[in-house]
């Protein structure tokens, strides 16, 4: 009896000590990056100062807040326009990925035969392929769209057909033992075990798909009021406005982001009840 009551306390101090170590590292996930940026941002104003940096060079984090205030109008109007592109291609990388997985998925002939390609398309520069793009393509909106979605379409491709070709063989022989179809098998057994390579190759899919309009849009060399956040930032190199350059930065950076914790959210949202990831996470 002495035993227990002796080992009672012990393991509840272990408890008690897990406990706190689990809810400071909650803590310090939060904390500790926004003190770091909080001290890089502290840093480069004082950079400026003690250097008299010129505000055409290296502009202070002030500066760079104020002008992003003054120019929202401006810098947000093209964000929306990088928006419009990004999620457009995010969204033809979903189903040509998703669909050309599925394929891949029912015939190791189709794969044998096409996979290669859209591993040339991943490897290839797209200022390589730009200027056939620029050949063929009379529409600028579809050019951006092209060069974006040629980006984002090979994490959704591969992601996805891994997850399809990864389902236990023994859940795949059960389903054929009792008389399930090829498309059954795939709806109830397939399809829901790539869930996860394929949401992995949504978040990764999301920030190229943003890396991908920026990157078209300089290499297109697109102006205007209707043009994108790169094509504000060209304009501000080449007039030595540094403020709005390193806004519109700012404007992209967060942009990625906000995109990467939305996809992050809805993965967790659709495995929070079956996925040992999200129920570790939830644990």
């Amino acid at each position: 009896m002495t035993a227990i009551q002796t080992q009672a306390p012990a393991v509840d101090q272990e408890e008690m000590r897990r406990a706190r170590s689990q809810r400071l590292e909650r803590i310090g996930r939060w904390v500790v990056p926004l003190a770091i940026m909080v001290l890089a941002i502290w840093l480069w104003d004082r950079i400026c100062v003690w250097n008299e940096i010129p505000q055409y060079i290296l502009p202070r984090p002030g500066v760079v807040l104020q002008t992003l205030y003054n120019d929202a109008g401006l810098l947000f109007g093209s964000l929306l326009v990088t928006l419009k592109i990004t999620f457009l291609s995010l969204l033809l990388a979903v189903i040509g990925g998703v669909g050309l997985s599925v394929l891949f998925a029912q015939s190791k002939w189709v794969e044998m035969s096409f996979f290669p390609f859209a591993v040339v398309l991943q490897v290839t520069p797209i200022v390589a392929i730009f200027p056939l793009i620029n050949i063929y393509v009379d529409n600028q909106t579809a050019k951006l769209l092209l060069c974006a979605w040629i980006v984002a379409f090979f994490p959704i491709l591969s992601n996805t057909t891994l997850g399809l070709n990864s389902v236990d063989r023994n859940l795949r022989d059960l389903f054929r033992l009792n008389g399930a179809t090829r498309w059954q098998e795939l709806w109830h057994l397939r399809l829901p075990a790539a869930m996860p390579y394929f949401l992995g190759g949504l978040k990764i899919a999301g920030g190229l798909s943003l890396i991908g309009a920026v990157v078209a849009e300089f290499v297109a060399g697109a102006s205007g009021q209707s043009s994108g956040l790169a094509s504000r930032i060209i304009e501000a190199g080449y007039r030595l406005n540094a403020p709005r350059l390193f806004a519109a930065l700012i404007l992209i950076s967060l942009t990625g982001i906000v995109i990467f914790l939305v996809l992050s959210l809805v993965s967790h949202l659709i495995l929070r009840r079956w996925h040992e990831s999200a129920l570790k996470q939830e644990g």
